[in-house]
């Protein structure tokens, strides 16, 4: 069913390009910089940016509190530790043999899977030590305890023994690490304490976080069923995945609308309607592709504008709520 793969001899002699065929048959290639581009996933850190920032915003409007050096301390740690979450992924799948034809894999790119480990873990380590400065300019360790535990759920998700990705459940992971987990640390980093409306709101964060993560699985399923990875795609099948797409990505707005409605959003939270065309754009693109690899696996790159353009108006939404 994949349709663009690496052959192993474009590692073996470093070749500057990776070749495939496309849909009808013409001949892909990529250059290594695209390749290494696609490894890093410049995309993918606005995961670590976004629920650090609507928290943060989320205290603005409550309290109208900001404490710049906490959240740009926090905002760096969170994309170091994105940086080893990504590259330690990379470093567990090699393992198991699931990403045997995904040519953008650091792991593959390099051929040192030692080094890409000890890269990751350094990360982690710098990051963990931003979070620890800031917790000592508190003289509270809270924040600490959080992140740690947003850490080790994101371990259990790719990491050996746990690997509870394979077992269907990375979406649960991912909704708890980038929405309450992380939502909640940077509310409590600026405030010092919580808020039951803070953790309805991070729901919306967690909900468009694992879309991303939902959309990566349609044109991967033979790598999956290969590997023994039961995604939510392989247990449903791209039919049924489709359809259950519609509803989470409605339950985004449907969620925004109560909350404004119960009091808990401010009005101008419904500004993350503008992001609607990027909703309708992925929902139809996917029900219409979805039993079709190379169509569909563009997919989770509508997903992340959609994350990224509900995530910025929303956090519009709440600064500017004050001053209204």
């Amino acid at each position: 069913m994949t349709t663009k793969q690496v052959t192993s001899k474009n590692h073996q002699h470093g070749d500057s390009t990776s070749r495939g065929l496309s849909s009808n048959g013409e001949t892909l290639s990529m250059s290594r910089h695209q390749l290494w581009l696609a490894a890093i996933k410049p995309p993918i850190y606005s995961v670590a940016i976004a629920p650090i920032a609507v928290g943060t915003a989320v205290a603005f409007a409550q309290t109208r509190l900001f404490h710049p050096q906490i959240f740009f301390t926090f905002l760096g740690s969170a994309i170091l530790i994105i940086a080893w979450l990504n590259l330690s992924n990379d470093v567990f799948d090699s393992e198991t043999g699931i990403d045997i034809h995904k040519d953008h894999s650091v792991v593959n790119l390099t051929g040192n899977k030692s080094l890409v480990f000890w890269v990751a873990n350094f990360c982690l380590s710098l990051g963990i030590v931003g979070i620890l400065a800031l917790c000592w300019w508190q003289q509270d360790w809270t924040v600490l305890g959080l992140v740690l535990l947003c850490c080790l759920l994101g371990y259990t998700y790719q990491g050996p023994p746990f690997r509870l990705g394979y077992l269907g459940l990375g979406e649960i992971i991912c909704f708890l690490t980038f929405g309450p987990g992380a939502v909640s640390a940077a509310y409590y980093s600026q405030t010092q304490t919580f808020s039951g409306d803070n953790l309805a709101i991070s729901s919306i964060i967690g909900i468009s976080t694992s879309i991303i993560l939902f959309c990566s699985h349609f044109h991967q399923i033979e790598d999956d069923l290969a590997a023994g990875k039961r995604s939510p795609i392989v247990r449903l099948g791209t039919s049924k995945g489709a359809k259950l797409l519609t509803c989470f990505t409605a339950s985004i707005y449907i969620l925004t609308l109560i909350l404004v409605i119960t009091g808990a959003l401010p009005t101008l939270a419904l500004m993350i309607f503008g992001s609607l065309p990027f909703a309708y754009q992925l929902v139809s693109h996917v029900n219409q592709h979805h039993a079709i690899p190379q169509k569909v696996s563009n997919s989770k790159f509508i997903a992340v504008n959609l994350y990224l353009s509900s995530s910025l108006l929303l956090i519009l939404g709440l600064i500017i709520s004050p001053y209204v």
